[in-house]
């Protein structure tokens, strides 16, 4: 055969055997569609893989051609679930999830003594958006407390408005004279019930007794009622210790009573002191002594500096105690010995 004619013949048979290459379907891609969906496809055709909704391309090509060799190149598409945005906060709530991707779903929850108002539950869409509206946590409502003592327990809100929240207090009170028996508050609750509702009942205390070295203020000798009070008062030279008034409680019982406090005498015969901040002579101008919660300052000698200090007592209802170091001076050390009283100070307590 002419050379000429067996290179044509071999070039055409090199195309048949070209002519007869085909590619068979491509590969699948998870969660992805193809946009020509053959059996067969010929050499040099191109397909495009499109992810399905709520998908996106994370990584490698979408588009492929059939290569001569019949195959389909490495097919690299990646197709991932969509994120939704993390949703909420939802304030005195919770929400629950295990992640935010497509078809993920989440639910909503409220703490105790809120309601949910909206959707329990929401999924995340093919559009990358939650189905739905978040909900709110509204707060438990508590309706007025039933009152049914014909108008003699009232209450008020302590804060304004008509309408009581969830940990919402409101005030009760008696009409006088009687007395409310329980809690004076009540609190709303998270079931929608006040925690506690008082009562109002007659009390009556009886007649108050005196007090020792004191006297009751105009009494009179009659039961008493709740929240009536009394005034006390003490004998001369004696001071009133605690509350003047007591009144009448919701036990029937008197709140507690004052005492009256006895007045101290000095137990020196003769001696400077100091007293309200000047000084007195014990034997002259303190004959009567100082009256309960006084204070006078004795005058002590330190022999090792030639200085005196002074040491402040009180009067505790009758008591003085003498200081340790004082030293009452007898008449024959009033005439050889200066008294502390007129000694310079000690340079600590200048």
């Amino acid at each position: 055969m002419h050379p000429l004619a067996l290179a044509a013949s071999v070039l055409a048979l090199s195309h048949c055997a070209l002519a007869g290459k085909v590619c068979s379907r491509p590969p699948e891609v998870l969660f992805a569609t193809i946009d020509v969906n053959k059996s067969v496809y010929d050499v040099g055709e191109e397909i495009e893989y499109t992810c399905r909704p709520g998908f996106v391309p994370n990584s490698g090509q979408r588009k492929y051609t059939c290569l001569p060799t019949g195959k389909w190149p490495l097919n690299t598409l990646l197709c991932l679930p969509k994120r939704c945005p993390t949703p909420g906060p939802l304030q005195h709530g919770k929400i629950d999830f295990t992640d935010f991707h497509y078809q993920s779903s989440i639910s909503f929850s409220c703490e105790p003594g809120y309601n949910l108002i909206g959707t329990r539950t929401s999924q995340c869409m093919a559009d990358g958006k939650w189905s739905g509206t978040l909900p709110q946590c509204q707060p438990v409502t508590c309706a007025p407390p039933s009152l049914s003592e014909f108008g003699v327990l009232s209450y008020r809100r302590v804060k304004p408005g008509n309408i009581s929240y969830f940990l919402d207090t409101i005030t009760f009170e008696c009409m006088p004279p009687l007395a409310l028996i329980g809690n004076e508050t009540a609190t709303c609750m998270a079931n929608g019930s006040w925690s506690s509702i008082p009562e109002c009942k007659v009390v009556t205390c009886p007649t108050p007794t005196g007090i020792e070295n004191g006297f009751i203020e105009f009494a009179v000798r009659r039961t008493y009622h709740y929240n009536e009070s009394v005034s006390f008062g003490c004998q001369p030279s004696y001071v009133l210790d605690g509350p003047k008034h007591s009144r009448c409680e919701n036990t029937g019982n008197w709140s507690t009573k004052p005492t009256c406090k006895g007045p101290c005498k000095i137990p020196v015969k003769k001696a400077v002191v100091l007293y309200n901040g000047e000084k007195k002579r014990v034997q002259n101008d303190l004959k009567e002594g100082i009256r309960h919660g006084e204070i006078i300052s004795f005058f002590c000698k330190n022999k090792e500096k030639s200085c005196a200090y002074t040491v402040a007592v009180p009067c505790v209802d009758g008591n003085l105690t003498l200081p340790a170091c004082f030293k009452e001076r007898g008449f024959f050390s009033t005439l050889v010995k200066k008294d502390p009283s007129d000694m310079k100070p000690c340079e600590d307590q200048a």
